[in-house]
């Protein structure tokens, strides 16, 4: 339901969680491009010019339709909401400079309004123009991008634009509402609901930025509203519909669309995948200073829109049905994608503690990744992270540098065969973290929250009762293919059985489902790496072309 009240009066601002790749010191230079004379001549054949009177307005807050605009004459000031009520300036663009953000890339709405300064001339492109432009002007196309990335972190550090998400921090609604906009880059601020005249039921709400509040939205629903998701236009058919966006989907996504191929990527919370909650990844080949799995999934994401990827984001496939060659993709909500052919990517999830009553604690004091936003609700605490593999190993090194001390709980009785050794070696030498092998973690207690945890060691039966509120679950992996079956052959776990005598051809990622291939996690006997997924979704299209091209040999 949308209203129009105002916020409960009795509010506190808690602290500012941003993506990690928008914590960094703003670069104008890089945020503000001017475009040289020759650039401004080519783009001339893209668009028209059109003069405007002062202070016009050019897009405003929610916009989803907005243009580009570059300055031939005159100037455009871009405005966002101040703290204290209000507006402000955040950018000017002067002649040969041009305004949008993100909105240039997809059909995210707004988050400032852009106005003429007085008499202007622009050069108008058409926002479905914008496309062939991206993937013919390649560098115009990368100052595009690299303006999107730097005044969209501008607008992050800043905390005054987007939305406002009012709630408890122990309600998981807010939870989840916050890791949907914090994992897709959306400007928000959190605001914790203090005694108000605001009833519990109306809690968490969504103050939009032309004022209206959402009470307690669905995440598809706010993704809709706020432009994050790109739902497939009525009619079209595409070349490849990749499900999942996590590192391996996005890289055929991104391989797929700069080869001219019609892509559409459908993804159900944010882009990444389980990579995209690691709190850094350093043995990806390239970064030797490590990356997040966040900031590894936004650069793969803005690459991908830079060749016309569309997203459709907060969506589930909930079956596929294949025709005559073509495939259909029925998604929750009702929304049919219709391919020539599919891409699985949709990986695998961490598996739940085996321990009565663990669905109470969910998203309030039980996770399944380690975040900043996770992190900053432990800072002094103690805390426990179970798991052996290299994302927990991640995680008790993360959130050491922020709870009071982390005991890191293992069923084996070592970390040797499931975890890499520099990150044992980092937590074998710390002293805020303590390793317990051969252990079960066998209750969970507490009220509304999560307030205390017991885990026993299975040779001894000794057990630890400990006051804590957060313990981070990453525990063996299931594969998301549920809304797979009955259509291709999967094995007794759930994972896609591919290649071999299962695939329609003799290629690793085909299934038996002629059209129909997977990649990454998902895959029975992948590799369970960032890099194998990026390299299995790059080779991937090679085999999409041979099959659309109809140059495919069946077995």
């Amino acid at each position: 339901m949308t209203t129009r009240p105002g916020l409960p009066k009795n509010t506190v601002q808690n602290d500012l969680v941003r993506p990690d790749w928008a914590i960094t010191n703003f670069r104008r230079d890089l945020a503000f491009p001017r475009l040289t004379e020759e650039m401004v001549q080519r783009l001339r054949s893209y668009g028209r010019e059109k003069t405007f009177p002062g202070r016009f307005t050019l897009f405003t807050y929610g916009s989803t339709a907005a243009d580009m605009f570059i300055v031939l004459r005159g100037g455009i000031d871009v405005f966002k909401p101040a703290p204290a009520g209000g507006e402000r300036i955040t950018g000017k663009h002067r002649r040969y400079e041009f305004a949008g953000e993100f909105n240039l890339l997809n059909s995210q709405g707004a988050v400032v309004e852009a106005r003429t300064t007085c008499k202007t001339t622009l050069l108008c492109i058409a926002k479905d123009d914008l496309p062939r432009l991206m993937r013919a002007e390649g560098d115009i196309a990368n100052l595009i991008v690299q303006a999107a990335i730097w005044r969209r972190i501008n607008l992050l550090n800043d905390g005054a634009s987007g939305v406002v998400l009012t709630g408890s921090s122990n309600d998981p609604a807010v939870t989840e509402l916050r890791r949907f906009l914090i994992r897709n880059s959306y400007p928000h601020r959190f605001e914790e609901a203090t005694e108000s005249n605001t009833t519990h039921d109306i809690l968490p709400n969504v103050r939009l930025s032309d004022g209206r509040l959402i009470s307690r939205p669905a995440i598809s629903a706010l993704a809709d509203e706020l432009g994050i998701t790109e739902l497939p236009r009525t009619n079209t058919v595409y070349d490849v519909a990749v499900v999942g966006a996590g590192p391996g989907g996005t890289a055929a996504a991104l391989y797929a669309a700069s080869e001219g191929l019609r892509t559409i990527i459908i993804e159900g919370l944010a882009p990444g995948g389980q990579a995209g909650t690691s709190s850094k990844i350093e043995n990806y080949l390239g970064f030797p200073m490590g990356i997040s799995g966040q900031e590894l999934a936004s650069r793969a994401q803005l690459q991908a829109l830079k060749f016309g990827t569309h997203f459709a984001i907060s969506r589930q496939v909930v079956s596929v049905k294949s025709t005559n060659g073509m495939h259909t993709l029925a998604l929750d909500g009702g929304t049919k994608v219709c391919s020539r052919s599919v891409v699985v990517a949709t990986g695998a999830q961490y598996r739940r503690l085996a321990v009565e009553g663990f669905e109470r604690y969910e998203n309030c004091g039980l996770f399944y990744a380690a975040t900043p936003m996770e992190a900053i609700l432990c800072q002094g605490q103690d805390v426990l992270v179970v798991g052996g593999g290299n994302s927990a190993g991640q995680a008790s090194i993360f959130l050491s540098g922020y709870a009071r001390h982390v005991f890191h709980v293992v069923r084996g009785e070592s970390l040797e065969s499931s975890m890499s050794q520099y990150l044992i070696s980092r937590i074998e030498s710390s002293s805020k973290i303590t390793l317990c092998t051969g252990c079960d973690v066998v209750a969970l207690e507490g009220d509304a929250t999560l307030q205390r945890v017991a885990w026993t060691h299975r040779k001894t039966g000794e057990r630890i009762n400990r006051a804590i509120r957060h313990v981070f679950v990453m525990i063996g992996a299931e594969p998301n293919s549920g809304w797979l079956f009955g259509t291709v052959l999967l094995d007794t776990k759930g994972f896609v059985l591919t290649g071999g005598n299962e695939g329609f051809e003799r290629t690793p990622y085909c299934t038996n489902v002629p059209g129909i291939y997977a990649i990454g996690d998902v895959r029975a006997h992948s590799v369970k790496r960032v890099a194998s997924a990026v390299g299995e979704g790059s080779v991937v299209i090679s085999d999409v072309h041979r099959y659309l091209n109809g140059a495919f040999t069946t077995i």
